[in-house]
């Protein structure tokens, strides 16, 4: 018999026959493509393959944002967040639809109900997201019957990203997209985000992103090989050395079953005539910080800072937060709060949206 390293075997070794080796974990990301538009369409079956445009009232004359464009209208450069009346402008011809929360909040249970059917531990991220930590030898082909169930019980389509981890698992998504499975690993790492800006990963905007561009640092690969001394003096000792293992694709976070629960709830308003007095601002402010705390109330679980959104006229925005003394659900903390919020923020321009939102710990 030939031995390992080319020479005659001394003698056969036979080893009993034990239990069968376990399945290598995964993590998995489900994600719902087009999830809100998608809702629509299955609503309205008419509007297939047409592009739609779902955002405030419906009404793109009266101002409001994007929620969410189906892809059709993505290809007229639409996406969330862009003003109705600009996404209008891009795309004459797309259909615009008013936000049904209900509908989308309904839709979204019956999905998450399937996942958390098949037994695996699941960790739901929001209406249309959620990780699942499965042992597989195949874990594209669980991809493949987990969109299939989706599909069969709700009309919906989702993509499937496949990671030794949430963090690679969640990064895959985005490369499947749309009704397809991607698998990111340590292997392929580099070779898929080694040369994309920083901001192509989970966790680092774009504010961030020009803080590393300032260092000299561009790419996800001249991240992962930065200094921490110098990320720690730059970003803080836990957050610039955390930069950089995101940067390598390293994450510890276990896919948790424990209920979703908001890190915030928080009350916007978008404006039909820009405010200018700025005793209206504050009394606005007083109004919704006055909703946010009955939401904090029906959370039952207290808030520990506050931040007031105010975008002014035409469409430039800032933030500005208060920590609160303690956690706390009063009203009046969280008024008190925002109105100091608000205070920091010294150009009394004419205001178009204001937004307060509380914070959980």
């Amino acid at each position: 018999m030939i031995g390992p390293g080319g020479g005659q075997a001394s003698s056969v070794i036979s080893t009993p026959a034990g239990p069968e080796p376990a399945a290598r974990p995964w993590v998995l990301h489900v994600d719902l493509d087009q999830f809100i538009a998608a809702v629509e369409v299955l609503r309205h079956p008419e509007l297939r393959g047409r592009p739609v445009v779902v955002g405030g009232d419906g009404d793109p004359a009266k101002r409001g944002v994007v929620s969410t464009a189906s892809y059709e209208a993505r290809q007229y450069g639409v996406h969330s967040g862009l003003a109705l009346r600009t996404a209008a402008r891009r795309c004459p011809d797309c259909v615009f639809l008013p936000v049904d929360k209900a509908a989308y909040e309904a839709a979204s249970a019956e999905v998450m109900a399937i996942l958390w059917d098949t037994g695996w531990t699941t960790e739901v991220l929001g209406w249309d997201e959620a990780f699942l930590a499965v042992p597989a030898d195949d874990p594209e082909q669980v991809a493949r019957d987990i969109a299939a169930r989706i599909l069969a019980g709700t009309g919906l389509h989702a993509s499937v990203g496949i990671g030794q981890n949430k963090l690679q698992a969640k990064l895959a998504t985005g490369f499947g997209k749309p009704d397809g499975v991607f698998r990111l690993t340590q292997q392929n790492w580099y070779d898929v985000l080694g040369d994309r800006p920083t901001d192509a990963l989970w966790g680092i905007g774009a504010k961030t992103a020009r803080r590393l561009a300032v260092l000299g640092i561009g790419t996800v690969r001249e991240l992962a090989g930065a200094d921490p001394d110098v990320l720690a003096a730059e970003f803080g000792p836990a957050s610039g050395p955390w930069l950089i293992l995101v940067a390598r694709g390293i994450s510890h976070s276990p896919v948790s079953s424990e209920p979703y629960l908001a890190r915030s709830r928080g009350r916007e308003v978008t404006y039909q005539q820009d405010i200018a007095d700025w005793a209206e601002v504050r009394a606005e402010v007083i109004r919704l910080a006055h909703q946010v705390a009955d939401d904090v109330a029906a959370e039952q679980r207290p808030a520990v800072r506050v931040v007031v959104k105010v975008r002014y006229a035409p469409f430039q925005t800032g933030t500005h937060s208060r920590t609160l003394g303690g956690p706390t659900a009063d009203p009046a903390a969280i008024e008190r709060a925002a109105l100091e919020a608000l205070d920091r923020f010294t150009r009394r321009r004419p205001v178009r949206l204001l937004g307060v939102r509380a914070e959980f710990d």
